[in-house]
């Protein structure tokens, strides 16, 4: 009889000791469960619209008008993904093309009115549930939340592969 390869125990159980290993379950665990609750709450808004979609939305109310090809970019998607879902924005009336005042050859993408009104009703949705989930926690305990993913994105974002193109930035 073969003996059955011993395997670690699943690093989310137990006492959390600090290790990569466990915040990066976590971190997977969180991730899964955000992308469930957001297809469930992300319903307000036109009928076929990808959840992804809502990511352009978002970037084009925080930074304004921006060409595909920047929002390929800055989203870590193929152009040929944000051409398709700026489409689809744009023939829902939630996005506009606009030219480019610096390129007449070329167009921006511009958030409509009824694109800031679904973007507003999907972030009360949001936020509504988010105060749900955190009804039981303490200010203080909200505060170092907030603060320590601030600082978890903030080093995610200036540390290794998206540090710089090469993938191999210094972290500090």
């Amino acid at each position: 009889m073969t003996e059955r390869p011993q395997h670690a125990p699943f690093p989310c159980r137990g006492t959390p000791d600090g290790s990569a290993d466990q915040l990066a379950t976590q971190l997977i665990r969180l991730v899964r469960l955000v992308s469930r609750v957001k297809s469930r709450i992300t319903k307000v808004g036109p009928e076929g619209l990808e959840s992804a979609a809502y990511a352009i939305l978002f970037h084009l109310i925080d930074k304004g008008p921006q060409r595909a090809s920047h929002l390929a970019e800055v989203l870590h998607s193929d152009i040929s993904t944000i051409s398709r879902q700026s489409s689809t924005l744009v023939d829902h009336g939630l996005v506009e093309r606009q030219a480019d005042p610096e390129d007449g050859r070329a167009s921006l993408l511009a958030v409509t009115q009824e694109g800031l009104r679904i973007f507003e009703a999907n972030r009360r949705a949001r936020n509504e549930w988010l105060e749900q989930v955190l009804s039981a926690w303490t200010d203080a305990d909200r505060i170092a939340l907030n603060s320590l993913l601030s600082q978890l994105n903030n080093h995610i974002e200036t540390c290794g592969p998206l540090a710089d193109r090469t993938g191999k930035g210094e972290c500090t």
